[in-house]
Parts: structure tokens; sequence; C-alpha cells
């Protein structure tokens, strides 16, 4: 493996209505040889402040905890534009009631267990239906996030060619996360279940990240400070946001970013999945 610096990448733990008690998480590093360093952890509190680090100047690469696309059945299902970026457009014209009231409509048509349409790479990856708007509402993130992302001039690989010194991808933390602990949780906004259990479950994680124990094959080099702050969030939106920056290094290696040879151009891909 070559021990050249990659460009600064970049990890973000999205929510669709960022608060000072909940922002958006930036984490930031740079990967040399099979170490990645985190450089510097930060909360954007509002949309304003998201927009604004989407426009700091390149280069970065960054993986962005949120769905750039929807699954095909769903799109051809409501008549909605086969083209991403008029679907995109369509899309964005809507509020939330509407989406809800829309998806809602599509999944009450369905029988028990097949309610929600899957992209290709929902599956493999065991992430949510991009279309599901509660429990993690993803629709919502893919509303706010893409529109976002694209009034910036970032380029996201495979949709949409914008500044290629500022490049957005589709990561997903519980991928990795559930690669390391297994199926424990470790994360809860409800402070209620913030328990000790989890407490448990993410000082594992974090020490799994930092000894390389994952099939990435990457080793996370943390200050003690940075790992008790990973360790004691008890949202693990920090520790989601790092997760995100893993696979960015990752990917940041690998022709393509790591995507398949096939990938359907509405639905796009998750990385590592």
């Amino acid at each position: 493996m070559t021990t050249a610096a990659t460009p600064p990448l970049r990890g973000v733990d999205f929510t669709s209505r960022p608060t000072p008690r909940k922002p958006v998480t930036l984490a930031e590093g740079r990967l040399i040889g099979a170490v990645l360093r985190l450089e510097r952890l930060r909360a954007l509190p509002d949309e304003a402040a998201f927009a604004a680090s989407l426009r700091e100047p390149g280069p970065w690469l960054g993986g962005f905890d949120l769905p750039f696309g929807l699954p095909r059945e769903l799109v051809t299902a409501l008549g909605w534009p086969a083209a991403w970026h008029d679907l995109i457009a369509h899309y964005r014209t809507l509020d939330r009631a509407e989406i809800r009231a829309t998806f809602a409509a599509f999944c009450n048509a369905r029988p028990a267990g097949a309610k929600f349409a899957h992209r290709a790479c929902d599956r493999p990856a065991g992430s949510s239906p991009s279309m599901k708007w509660v429990n993690p509402p993803v629709a919502f993130m893919l509303h706010a996030g893409v529109p976002a992302l694209l009034d910036a001039g970032c380029t996201l690989p495979g949709f949409h060619a914008g500044d290629p010194t500022r490049t957005a991808l589709e990561a997903y933390p519980g991928l990795l996360a559930r690669e390391l602990p297994g199926a424990r949780s470790y994360k809860s906004d409800d402070r209620a279940r913030q328990t000790p259990e989890r407490l448990l479950a993410r000082r594992d994680l974090v020490d799994a990240l930092e000894q390389g124990r994952t099939r990435l094959g990457l080793r996370l080099k943390l200050t003690v400070a940075q790992h008790d702050t990973l360790v004691a969030d008890a949202s693990g939106d920090r520790l989601d946001a790092v997760l995100c920056l893993v696979q960015t290094a990752w990917a940041s290696r690998q022709p393509r970013h790591g995507w398949p040879a096939q990938v359907d151009g509405v639905e796009g891909w998750i990385l590592t999945a």
C-alpha cells in the first residue's frame, strides 16, 4: 500500500433538522499509508453552517450519512422522473407532509412484509430504505441533504459533475459499526437508554478501530482526548461521523470509490457495501 497522503477526508453524521443540541457532526482526517489520523471534530448547529462547510475550498472527499438516491421500484410506481437530476428537482419541490403521505400510500397498498421498496445497496449495507420517513427519517435526510450538496456545487460521483475538488459520497456508519461490536447497540438519543452496556460497546468499537480490526485494513489514530470524546458521546453522533470518515478513507483508494461495476443511476451506492 502506498504511503502517500490522500487529500483531506471528511465523514459527516447528518440530521435533516440540525440544532445546537443535535448538530450535523463533521469529522476531518487524513490517510497516510494504512493509518487514518483524526484531525478535527466539528459541530454544525444549523443548515447555514452545514451549507457553509460544503462550500469550503477543496480538495476534500467526504462520506455523508444520508441517502443520495431513491429505489427504482418506488420511482417507477409513482411515475416520477426516471433521470436522477430530474427526480431530485421534483423531490425538492415537495414538502415533508407530501413526502410522508405519498410514501405511506405506497406502503399501505403493499402486502405485509414488503411494505417498503429497497435500493440494491440497502440489503448488503443493512441500511433502512431511503423512502423511510420515520425511525430514522432518511427520506427527509435525502430531501434536505442532496439539494444542499447540489446547491454548493459539489461533485456526487455517479450522479452529478460539480467541483471535482469537493466530492461527496454516500456513507453509512451502521454498516461498519455492526461489523465491529457485533449486534450490540452503542448509542441512543434517549437519556434513559444511554446505558453502561452501550458505553462499553462504544469503547470496544473505538478500540477496534484504533487496532485496525476491520475488513477495510485501516488503523484509526486518535489522541487520548479524542478517544475519550468518542467513547463518552452517548448519542453516538461523533463516533458515527468517524465511522463515515473511515469508510471514506477506504474509498479514497479504490477504483470508482469501491462502487460495483453496475450501479443503478437513480439509486446509487453506499460506501463499502
